[in-house]
Parts: C-alpha cells; sequence; structure tokens
C-alpha cells in the first residue's frame, strides 16, 4: 500500500511544499525562506532551503542558476556540520551534471553523495543518490550494468511504500524493456507506474509514464490518436507545473508518434520545437535526439542525401563524445534507414 507521494527534497521550512507544487511556486519560497536563513546566520536551513532553490532552477532549465545553487547548498551544510544536508546538495549537483551530460561527474557527484547519506543516516537521499547512478548508467545505454540496481532499489521503494521512487523506478525498468523490444512487459510496467502515481497524486511522475504508454502504444500498436491523446493528457501537467525539460521531452515524443505514422511535415516541425527547447535549457541528449528526428523528417521530406548524411556523421560524433551508448546506436539504424553507410548492428529500437 502507497502513501501519498511527497518530496524529500523540500525540507526545512518548505516541508509543507507539495510534489506538485509549481516550479515558479517552489523557486519564490525557496528564495524567501533562503534570504531570512541567511539573514539569522541559519546554515542548516539556508543549505536546505537553497536545495529547493537548486532544484527549481535545474527544472526549469536554468543551469547557471542550479549550478551556484546547489554549491551553495553545499558549503552552507558543510559549514554546519550537517552531513545528510551535504548529500543532499551533491545528489542535486550529480542530478544537474547528468542533465548537461557531464555523466562522468555525475557519477563521481552522486557517489559522494550515496556514502555521506548513509553516513548520515539518510536513507532517502542514499536512496535518491544510487537511483541517480542508475538513471544515468541506463541513459548512456548501459542496461545490464544498472538493471539489477533499478530492481533493487524497486524492492527497497516497495518495500517502504514510498510511491514516488516506486513510480521513478517502474518507468526505468520499462523504459529499458521498451528500448529492447519487449513492448508487452513495457507497457504493463508504465501502467503499473501510473496507477501508483495517479493514486498517490504523483503528477510529475504520473506525466513520465503516460509520455511511455504513448510511445508504447505508437510504436507497438500504431495507435496514432490514443498516443497523441496520452501526450495531450501528459502535457496539461507539464505546463501546470512548469516541468520545462519533461515538456520538451513530451513534444519530442509527440515527433515520434508523427513520423512513425508517416506524417513527417507534422513531425519535423514538432522536432523543431523541442530541439529549440532542449537549446534553451541546456539538455544536450534531449537537443540530439530531436536533432536526430528532425534529420530523419527532413530525409523523408526530400531533403539532400548529402545534408543528411553530414548531419548523422555530425550527430554520431557528438553522441560519441557525449558517451550516450542508446542514442549512437539510434543513429546507426537512421544511417541504414537511408542507406547512408552501414552502421553498427543495433538491438535496441529507434525512431521509426
Amino acid at each position: 500500500m502507497y502513501g501519498k507521494a511527497f518530496a524529500p527534497e523540500y525540507q526545512g521550512a518548505l516541508t509543507t511544499l507539495s510534489v506538485n507544487s509549481s516550479l515558479t511556486d517552489v523557486l519564490a519560497a525557496g528564495t524567501e525562506q533562503l534570504r531570512a536563513a541567511e539573514r539569522a546566520g541559519r546554515h542548516d536551513e539556508a543549505a536546505r532551503s537553497g536545495l529547493a532553490v537548486a532544484e527549481a532552477h535545474r527544472r526549469l532549465g536554468r543551469i547557471g542558476e542550479a549550478d551556484r545553487a546547489w554549491k551553495a547548498s553545499y558549503r552552507a551544510a558543510r559549514t554546519a556540520g550537517d552531513t545528510a544536508a551535504m548529500a543532499w546538495a551533491l545528489w542535486s549537483g550529480g542530478t544537474l551534471a547528468r542533465q548537461r551530460g557531464a555523466f562522468r561527474l555525475a557519477r563521481r557527484l552522486l557517489e559522494l553523495a550515496a556514502g555521506l547519506g548513509e553516513r548520515g543516516g539518510d536513507i532517502v537521499v542514499r536512496g535518491y543518490s544510487l537511483a541517480g547512478l542508475a538513471e544515468t548508467g541506463r541513459i548512456q545505454g548501459d542496461y545490464e550494468a544498472v538493471g539489477r540496481l533499478h530492481e533493487q532499489l524497486l524492492a527497497e521503494a516497495r518495500k517502504r511504500g514510498e510511491a514516488r521512487h516506486t513510480v521513478w523506478a517502474l518507468e526505468g525498468i520499462a523504459q529499458m524493456h521498451r528500448n529492447t523490444g519487449r513492448y508487452d512487459s513495457a507497457y504493463a510496467l508504465f501502467e503499473e507506474a501510473a496507477g501508483i502515481a495517479a493514486r498517490a497524486d504523483d503528477r510529475r511522475g504520473h506525466a513520465w509514464a503516460l509520455r511511455g504508454l504513448a510511445d508504447v502504444v505508437s510504436v507497438r500498436d500504431g495507435d496514432v490518436g490514443r498516443a497523441l491523446e496520452l501526450l495531450s493528457e501528459a502535457e496539461v501537467t507539464c505546463r501546470a507545473m512548469k516541468l520545462t525539460s519533461a515538456l520538451a521531452y513530451n513534444h519530442k515524443m509527440r515527433g515520434n508518434v508523427l513520423y512513425r505514422a508517416g506524417r513527417y511535415a507534422e513531425a519535423r516541425d514538432l522536432y523543431e520545437q523541442a530541439l529549440a527547447e532542449f537549446r534553451e535549457i541546456g539538455e544536450p541528449r534531449g537537443e540530439a535526439l530531436s536533432r536526430l528526428g528532425l534529420a530523419k523528417s527532413l530525409a523523408r521530406l526530400g531533403r539532400d542525401r548529402t545534408e543528411t548524411a553530414a548531419e548523422l556523421a555530425d550527430l554520431a560524433r557528438t553522441l560519441e563524445r557525449i558517451g550516450l551508448k542508446h542514442a549512437r546506436e539510434m543513429v546507426g539504424r537512421a544511417q541504414e534507414e537511408f542507406g547512408i553507410q552501414s552502421g553498427p548492428a543495433v538491438a535496441a529500437e529507434a525512431v521509426r
């Protein structure tokens, strides 16, 4: 049995904030409390309110502000001698590093956060940090390496009845199943995640689960209408909560659905929109995936074959540099699709 979802990153005077609070509201409340704590010389409270500020900035795509905020939170926590608060700040920094495509830094910060969380007796930040490590590996395509960790974290979250973390783990496992062609099990896992999130009032987790369901409905069933309905439902939440990154991924997925349906001009427009959104928030993974979808759409609309080949080759180099194995395999499949060159064998499904 799961209780109502809560946001453990909203701490101190901000524990009254809901997991569904809009990010602009979180930023305003966090900034107010941070300034009050700084005036009062309360380093412990400054660390915890600063964490909320860092997370709001990160989720709004304000990379520079988020970077400064998590580091300030860490310094305040260290001054206060609060090991758990130091761990939370490092978790935020590691999550930001992953969002920026700095995967090596992300792993280093998240490993430190997990260790400090254990030392500080905060099992939640330890769990979130291990989850961050698992997600980093999953995004890079290292499914074998992180699959067991996802399962372990899912079991721990179920045991504690922690809805939000259970939803996260289910969605991560579902995504790996989807990317390796196990559509039925992926659908079942996304469906379970959506149900738990809805009952726990975790609107963010629910929106991501709907996006996953839309993807499977599109690629497995070819049901364009149902997929677009699910994405529209998720978009309402993304806009209400100001989930900038989730909204961009929603638009990119809408492009995927339209591309698979042969509606290339519409897909092109969605990929262009998503690309601009990802560039604005500095998220290289989303940018690369949008570029890939856009290149494929333009090729289908008659773009010069040489230009398509050059774009895909540049994308391949970019993804090799970033370290996104699964996305690089998708580029290889696109190169094969358009007969540009023989790409590497690809086990995962690409956008098609």
